[in-house]
């Protein structure tokens, strides 16, 4: 069994879906850190056309960002199917989106982005990383009790015991709103970021990517949708 790297604290592993906030997460992590590696997790989303898009957003910041370039690293997928096979969400089977009994949308698998920073963790104690970037917000989001600071503050206190090693979560859209997200990209990247996430990344629920809105692809009515379609409007008209 091979040990595990030496930590460095100049790479960092992002959680990576391929989303508007992942991508504007992605170019965040490249201003800071020497190294980024990607992760991507394949659950069993109905939404698994993010998976060709996340590919296609590296290659298109590589492309057109020959300064972050270097510094974006391997790409790593980890396979959870079984939380899409015991999830009956909106995102893992075909249910109606809507609002549980207790207040949850139905969009909402439970557990996921617990689980997601344990797998990241521990891919990154086996890498070497112990810095995480993730695109949790929980000023402009769909309703996530996963998504709450208090909540990865937690989670990210468990993990550093149980690995033994001091990990830290970034998440540099938390306080932000959506139109905040488009002008933090612009703020990071200029038109040609803004230009990468509206047309290369996709947040859609449903997986509807034949369309292009002037805020990218989508259905345009499921609350993902929605919700960026909003920040893009805010954004266009300078209220981030």
């Amino acid at each position: 069994m091979c040990p595990p790297m030496q930590t460095n604290s100049q790479t960092a592993g992002i959680l990576f879906s391929g989303g508007q906030d992942s991508a504007t997460c992605l170019a965040w992590a490249l201003e800071k850190f020497d190294r980024v590696e990607t992760i991507g997790f394949n659950y069993g989303q109905r939404h698994d056309v993010e998976m060709r898009c996340r590919l296609e957003v590296r290659v298109a910041v590589r492309e057109e960002f020959p300064g972050w370039a270097d510094r974006l690293g391997e790409d790593h997928i980890i396979n959870l199917a079984g939380l899409g096979q015991i999830s009956e969400t909106s995102l893992t089977r075909a249910v109606e989106i809507g609002v549980h009994g207790n207040g949850l949308p139905t969009t909402f698998v439970p557990g996921r982005n617990l689980i997601f920073l344990n797998y990241a963790a521990a891919l990154g104690w086996r890498r070497g990383f112990s810095d995480l970037v993730a695109g949790m917000c929980e000023a402009d989001f769909s309703g996530y009790p996963d998504c709450r600071k208090e909540t990865l503050d937690t989670q990210m206190r468990a993990i550093s015991l149980g690995l033994e090693r001091e990990f830290t979560l970034h998440t540099p859209l938390m306080h932000l709103s959506k139109a905040g997200a488009w002008d933090l990209a612009a703020q990071l990247g200029g038109d040609a970021l803004v230009e990468i996430v509206r047309t290369k990344s996709h947040t859609c629920y449903t997986g509807v990517h034949s369309d292009l809105h002037a805020w990218g692809y989508g259905c345009g009515e499921c609350p993902a949708c929605e919700l960026r379609a909003r920040g893009w409007a805010e954004y266009a008209d300078g209220a981030p």
